[in-house]
């Protein structure tokens, strides 16, 4: 067979993924991109190739496959302190991004208080090895995850030293994580060592800061701010979250932490303000039972996608 032929047989079965193709002394080599596929789509078309060459005559066939690493734009979501409802905001923003198109990845770097399991309904699930990496975890709302809440059991206390969570956080982020543009990683409250880590070695594209709308919550949220600049990390805004509550029974709105305080630190700061999540029960409900408000219709979800859109021209801005 000339290598023409064999070059345009295995075209039939392997697409634009055929890089190159060349026979000498009846030997085939081939390359092959599998840039962006699992281990089960590599298999498939590994094995589709090599059924291809053995009906065009082929004995010896040599297969190489190659990957271009993607440049993966990380968007760190941080607070000064926890209760702020920093990894709901993690969860949706990711869910939302997904809804708006964008291949998302979802990271759960809160090593000791790990709950995005619970909030994107991947509880129990254990995530697949392959050689000295883990392959996320699939949820039912397209965005792949990976949180410690995978590797321990429910209810085991965590206390691990610093290098021990800093090596946990990498092998999370280093992981196969096939296509996605993009990881969203939920930082645990503070500034510790897990979010010096992350500043330091996986060099975040931006950072989105969450607050509740009273004095207390902002001022730890300015010193998370304080550590992001003293990394570098581009600001990319503020979300005032638990803004507004209004009752289910008389329709009437109050505001139990306040209303706007975030927007005018933001303001204050010179920070754009990517918009406000209200205080719902829908949101508390539906979160409690995996169950992400960005993945369904109303004001709720469409609370995440606005912050969502902003985010995703900020860093579209950027490249």
């Amino acid at each position: 067979m000339e290598q023409g032929a064999l070059h345009e047989a295995l075209g039939k079965v392997a697409g634009d993924r055929l890089q190159s193709v060349r026979l000498a002394e009846g030997v085939a080599t081939v390359m092959l991109d599998v840039g962006g596929l699992d281990r089960l789509a590599r298999d498939k078309l590994e094995m589709a190739v090599r059924d291809a060459a053995r009906l065009a005559g082929v004995a010896d066939l040599r297969l190489g496959m190659t990957a271009e690493r993607k440049a993966r734009a990380i968007i760190a979501v941080g607070s000064g302190k926890g209760g702020v409802g920093k990894s709901t905001l993690s969860a949706n923003l990711a869910v939302a991004m997904a809804r708006l198109g964008r291949k998302v990845g979802l990271v759960d770097a809160d090593i000791y208080g790990p709950s995005q399991p619970r909030l994107l309904m991947t509880e129990g699930r254990r995530p697949e090895a392959e050689g000295n990496k883990m392959h996320p975890v699939p949820s039912p709302y397209g965005v792949p995850m990976l949180s410690m809440g995978h590797l321990v059991q429910p209810g085991q206390a965590i206390a691990w030293r610093g290098p021990m969570a800093g090596n946990a956080l990498g092998q999370l982020i280093d992981a196969h994580w096939g296509d996605a543009e993009i990881l969203v990683v939920d930082l645990p409250p503070g500034t510790g060592d897990v979010q010096l880590t992350m500043l330091q070695k996986h060099k975040p594209a931006g950072a989105v800061i969450v607050s509740t709308p009273q004095d207390l919550a902002l001022m730890d949220a300015t010193r998370a701010i304080g550590l992001l600049e003293q990394g570098q990390v581009p600001l990319i805004g503020m979300v005032e979250n638990m803004a507004g509550y209004i009752c289910p029974h008389c329709g009437e709105e109050s505001d139990p932490f306040g209303v706007g305080g975030a927007e005018a630190a933001a303001k204050t700061m010179g920070l754009p303000f990517l918009g406000r999540v209200p205080l719902d029960l829908t949101i508390r409900r539906e979160s409690d039972a995996g169950n992400p408000p960005a993945a369904g219709d109303g004001p709720q979800a469409e609370a995440f996608l606005a912050i969502a859109r902003g985010v995703l021209a900020w860093l579209d801005g950027k490249r």
